[in-house]
């Protein structure tokens, strides 16, 4: 089993930025993939980023060139940088890991973000 915990949430204004850290803790040899989904109230969980074990980066088309995902040498902490932060950015974010970036089956409990306007 892989436990995952999140921090780096809170209220920021428009334009502003905050940075997310995971750490993930047990079993992580089994953890190939890392990534970040977010859930506004009545929308449905969207793949925001993902880093692979290698390196190689996924980004949502809303956030590319503002969010960076990076992942420490040990691969077991990864971080969300967020920048030009937009009141759309509002929601709940969610840490993942997993085989892959298509398959991220363990989750955190999620820290919450909210940009004012």
């Amino acid at each position: 089993q892989v436990q995952l915990v999140e921090s780096g949430g809170g209220l920021v204004q428009a334009g502003g930025s905050l940075r997310l850290s995971c750490v993930a803790s047990g079993t992580i040899y089994s953890i190939n993939a890392m990534g970040w989904y977010r859930q506004a109230p009545g929308r449905e969980r969207e793949l925001v980023a993902a880093i692979s074990s290698g390196g190689t980066t996924y980004y949502a088309d809303s956030v590319r060139g503002r969010f960076t995902i990076s992942r420490t040498n040990g691969k077991n902490t990864q971080y969300l940088q967020m920048n030009s932060l937009k009141p759309e950015d509002t929601a709940m974010y969610y840490c993942a890991a997993g085989l892959s970036m298509v398959a991220m089956n363990y989750w955190g409990q999620g820290t919450q973000v909210t940009v004012s306007s």
